[in-house]
């Protein structure tokens, strides 16, 4: 494994406990909407972090684990944000972040076809 795919494994490792700690404190600690901000936030961030690791594993390219990890972070970090008081246009960025998911799962699909 090259260094840039270790560096890309380890974020996603770190966001994979991030998404856990999220979850756990929506489960035990905040109220009923940041709970539910937490919840959306921590899902996808936990199943992207896995997707990024089992890509850059397998030696899928680093891209697509780099845009699972980016835009899980955007994605997550956008809702986690709001979910302990930012501002509501906050909610305006976390798309870029979804669309990153998306297009993510897509280069995967084309990387997959093309084995």
């Amino acid at each position: 494994m090259t260094r840039a795919e270790r560096m890309v494994a380890a974020l996603a490792a770190f966001s994979g406990a991030l998404a856990v700690a999220a979850g756990a404190f929506a489960a035990h600690g905040a109220s009923e909407r940041a709970a539910e901000l937490l919840r959306t936030g921590a899902h996808y961030q936990l199943v992207h972090a896995v997707a990024a690791i089992a890509v850059v594993t397998l030696a899928m390219g680093r891209l697509v684990a780099w845009l699972f990890v980016v835009g899980g972070a955007i994605f997550a970090g956008t809702l986690y944000a709001m979910a302990f008081g930012a501002p509501g246009w906050f909610g305006a960025i976390t798309p870029i972040g979804g669309t990153a998911l998306i297009i993510g799962w897509v280069a995967l699909g084309i990387a997959l076809l093309r084995r």
